[in-house]
């Protein structure tokens, strides 16, 4: 079989990566894999010592096959050293009591997903190159919260790309909310949906497999693309930062070369942590990858008994970004732990759909034993923020101290010394409420005086993207069913037209 990206469903379907990139979605609904990945070898010593975007330069150049290698480093460059991010290196690791919290929330929007978010338009541009394309894009993203942000500030005002992020109304907190719907861009549209995530998810999967939609706009020059994390190009960059904090705690001393780490990641649609198994599928010394999960535990579940079930309540928490029942990137975790059988991921992709629930084999699951999973109530999440901020000053917001209650579950229950890193999401300041109000108690103040109370009694400071969100005017006022997400596409895009004759 030729090198090259399958689809989860098909090994017949083989595109490049600039191809998987703009397509985003493959065409029989599956989700682009590297089918080389077990193959790639690293040269794990040449990473030692290397810079965040160096590192970058390393891992994307395995991946990324049609690429040059200038292409890489202008993209790395843009999206990590550009003046995007707080510090001189993009991501932080800061040691808090006898574990790592791997901040990824430095960037322009406050949240993980601009670590992938920031590079993806780069990526996107070049892979237009590659292919020879003439195209227009048109990005279609649901969100749970801060891959809306995040993606809106990638993409705006990028030449021949236009973006439209579908969020659940009610479905995310009062500063995600405002956050994109102040996204200044003519090329950017914001749609509030009468649903939840799930609802909006599986609405632009069904529009991105559309294929009488895709015809239509095709005659116009528009193609459809994604970035979600079911795109390819927007996972690649999340397996970076994995790299990072091991060879971060190999430089302080911390850990020897090759000894085993575990990593705790708070897991809603499964991309991030599937970044950190594809970074053990590269080498890295990985001991456990925790996912951990909200009240709405579908992964923790699964994990533990093998049978996915999202026929169940949904629960809105103060971890949004986590309230999720159909998790897409397990179906990649599924192909590989099959050896890589479209034929058994098409299965059970067609249960999930026709009867809302599937059981992995006892052979996959054993496959699988390198995860741990674990749920934290509401009560406990709070409690997790409380009695950190007591012990140590450090502020967690409820996606972070999620994962850090099933790793303190975790080391109760297995006792295990190995060294560990929590993948910290989001910052604080993105759910100023459920934050000061797991220390302090209940405040009658809106969400963006709360901010300004938060900084005062922690002593600690809203960061710049954050700072008079509520001084903004709203640039998006787009609302609908979740029945008429289409309708919605052909009014921006008409509206575009209008706007550009």
């Amino acid at each position: 079989m030729k090198n090259g990206y399958n689809s989860t469903r098909s090994k017949d379907i083989n595109v490049t990566a600039s191809q998987g990139i703009l397509q985003g979605l493959a065409p029989d609904g599956g989700l682009f894999v590297p089918n080389f990945i077990h193959n790639i070898q690293l040269d794990k010593k040449n990473l030692i010592g290397k810079s965040y975007g160096e590192m970058a330069q390393v891992i994307f150049a395995a991946f990324l096959d049609d690429f040059s290698e200038k292409q890489i480093a202008d993209s790395i460059q843009g999206a990590y050293y550009s003046g995007k991010f707080e510090d001189e290196e993009p991501v932080a690791l800061k040691k808090i009591k006898d574990r790592y919290f791997l901040e990824l929330f430095h960037g322009p929007t406050c949240a993980f997903k601009d670590m992938a978010l920031t590079i993806l338009p780069y990526f996107m541009v070049e892979a237009m190159k590659n292919v020879n394309s003439s195209n227009k894009i048109l990005i279609l993203t649901a969100t749970s919260g801060d891959t809306g942000k995040a993606a809106l500030e990638g993409f705006a005002n990028v030449p021949n790309i236009s973006i439209i992020v579908f969020y659940p109304k009610d479905g995310v907190s009062t500063i995600q909310e405002k956050q994109m719907l102040t996204q200044l861009g003519d090329n950017t549209c914001v749609v509030g949906v009468d649903g939840n995530f799930d609802d909006t998810q599986n609405g632009v999967k069904k529009i991105l497999n559309d294929s009488q939609l895709a015809k239509k706009l095709e005659k116009a020059n528009v193609l459809f693309s994604s970035a979600n994390s079911i795109n390819i190009g927007r996972l690649l960059p999340q397996v970076v930062y994995y790299f990072y904090s091991y060879y971060e705690l190999l430089k302080r001393g911390e850990i020897t070369a090759g000894e085993k780490i575990n990593f705790v990641v708070p897991t809603g649609n499964f991309g991030n942590i599937l970044a950190g198994y594809y970074a053990s599928l590269l080498g890295l010394p990985v001991n456990k990858l925790i996912c951990a999960s909200n009240a709405n535990k579908v992964l923790t579940d699964f994990f533990k008994t093998g049978t996915y079930d999202r026929n169940r309540e949904f629960y809105k928490t103060s971890s949004p970004s986590m309230d999720i029942l159909i998790s897409s990137n397990l179906e990649r975790l599924l192909y590989d732990v099959s050896g890589s059988d479209p034929e058994k991921v098409s299965e059970l992709m067609e249960e999930l759909k026709s009867q809302g629930s599937y059981q992995a084999s006892k052979a996959l699951m054993e496959k699988a034993d390198l995860f741990y999973a674990g749920t934290a109530d509401e009560a406990q999440t709070a409690q997790s923020i409380k009695s950190i901020f007591d012990d140590t000053h450090y502020l967690m917001d409820p996606h972070t101290a999620v994962a850090n209650k099933v790793y303190e579950d975790y080391l109760r229950e297995t006792g295990d010394p190995t060294k560990t890193v929590i993948v910290s999401t989001a910052s604080p300041y993105k759910f100023g409420r459920s934050v000061y109000e797991s220390i302090f108690g209940a405040s009658e103040l809106d969400d963006y005086a709360l901010l300004d109370l938060l900084a005062q009694q922690t002593d600690t400071a809203i960061p710049q993207p954050l700072k008079d969100l509520d001084q903004k005017e709203n640039q998006h006022h787009a609302q609908c069913k979740k029945s008429e997400m289409s309708r919605a596409i052909i009014s921006f895009l008409n509206e575009r037209v209008e706007n550009h004759d």
